[in-house]
């Protein structure tokens, strides 16, 4: 079904209608009255346009309070969005209907530093593929994530350090033009702070962190119920804060060690197989033997199964992460701290040596109330958050077509 764009939400009342329709499901003209505190000839009138443009549909009669009853009101069937999360070492692909419920989802090993041209020529492939699928001639909006800075307004990476060829690329442009629909970018930490806050447990948290932990480290802020991206886009870069006084091992930022270079995906594969080859590891040696190489995960496990390297080698990255996390705690006081990433899936060894950091370094008052605790969504955070943003984007006042 082939909506049209333009002019989909023209005012505030319409932009508000459809984010409660895609955020509390069906609701009845009376409720929408109530919710908007508008006139019933308003609602009905804003409703009604919002019908003629194929957004949402009557969805029958509600259940009476006596008296005549109001009709159910709810997003159109057919709405459809898509969400793109690359990653430094994979590409995944959802199509959502207009709730944001995933209906279709593909995911694959890639490399980043292929470029922009191969890797975004393989996401719309899949994302034709799957649009084929659903029998959608074209989607309401596309939200895309990638793992480096974004200039969020000309929708362009900015010297992103794991991202060679991808500084300045119309990563946004490119797909609007290829899909004929919109398009939103942003960094991927921030979609998936965005994810949490829409279906994880941040959901209805006003003041939070997310922490990604993976090939890269970054945060996503959230103030007061809003995406907090600082002044050029950059905000919570926080894997570039050096952690090593020594110097440290080098970090593709062109500095020493920088949290990333210490703890990243990168960095502790690196180190897992400099502990294997020297005998310090029996297991993770195993490992390596066996499969030529070695991730985060693969130490994850030898450090449930009591390795003592292993254990010494998350206990000092969550030390490091805790070290980080704790100054942001003393000086943002968020409501909740959430972490994720690939390698949060080191699981609660890691959240442990986090915890005892966080919790012993800045004020009690800062920490008495806060929850630190691990993401729900998984690798279903940065798409869950691409499609929040574009389908806010689209269910914005005065949204024009790209």
């Amino acid at each position: 079904m082939a909506l049209p764009l333009a002019g989909r939400a023209e005012n505030a009342i319409q932009a508000t209608t459809l984010r409660l329709l895609r955020d509390e499901g069906t609701m009845s003209r009376v409720d929408l009255t109530h919710r908007l505190q508008v006139s019933r000839t308003t609602v009905a009138a804003e409703v009604n346009r919002l019908l003629e443009l194929e957004l949402a549909v009557d969805a029958g009669p509600a259940a009476s309070r006596g008296g005549r009853r109001s009709t159910l009101v709810g997003l159109h069937p057919d709405l459809r969005f898509v969400g793109v999360d690359v990653r430094a070492t994979a590409l995944d692909v959802a199509v959502t209907d207009g709730r944001l419920a995933v209906l279709a989802r593909r995911s694959e090993a890639v490399d980043v530093r292929r470029g922009p041209e191969e890797v975004l020529a393989r996401a719309l492939e899949l994302t034709r593929d799957l649009l084929a699928e659903q029998r959608v001639r074209r989607p309401s909006g596309v939200g895309i994530g990638v793992p480096g800075p974004v200039d969020f307004h000309a929708g362009v990476p900015v010297a992103p350090p794991i991202m060679p060829g991808w500084d300045g690329y119309p990563v946004r442009d490119a797909l609007a033009r290829e899909l004929g629909c919109p398009v939103a970018l942003d960094n991927d930490v921030n979609l998936m702070a965005l994810g949490e806050q829409q279906g994880g447990v941040a959901r209805g948290a006003r003041d939070f962190l997310f922490v990604k932990v993976g090939t890269g480290i970054g945060c996503g802020i959230v103030v007061d119920g809003r995406l907090y991206r600082g002044a050029d886009g950059c905000a919570g870069d926080i894997g570039h804060i050096r952690v090593r006084d020594d110097g440290g091992p080098a970090c593709a930022c062109g500095g020493h060690g920088c949290l990333e270079a210490v703890f990243g995906g990168t960095a502790l594969a690196r180190e897992a197989v400099a502990t294997a080859r020297s005998g310090r590891s029996p297991a993770l040696a195993e490992v390596l033997a066996s499969t030529g190489a070695l991730t985060a995960a693969d130490v994850g496990r030898a450090a449930v199964h009591g390795d003592p390297a292993a254990v010494a080698m998350v206990k000092q990255g969550g030390h490091d992460l805790g070290v980080v996390l704790a100054h942001l705690v003393s000086f943002f006081n968020p409501r909740l701290l959430v972490i994720g990433g690939g390698v949060s899936q080191l699981g609660h060894a890691l959240l442990a040596e986090v915890r005892s950091v966080v919790y012993r370094r800045p004020p009690p008052l800062a920490t008495g109330n806060l929850p630190v605790v691990l993401t729900e969504l998984g690798d279903l955070a940065g798409l869950t958050g691409a499609v929040q943003l574009v389908s806010d984007q689209v269910f914005s006042p005065g949204h024009e077509a790209v």
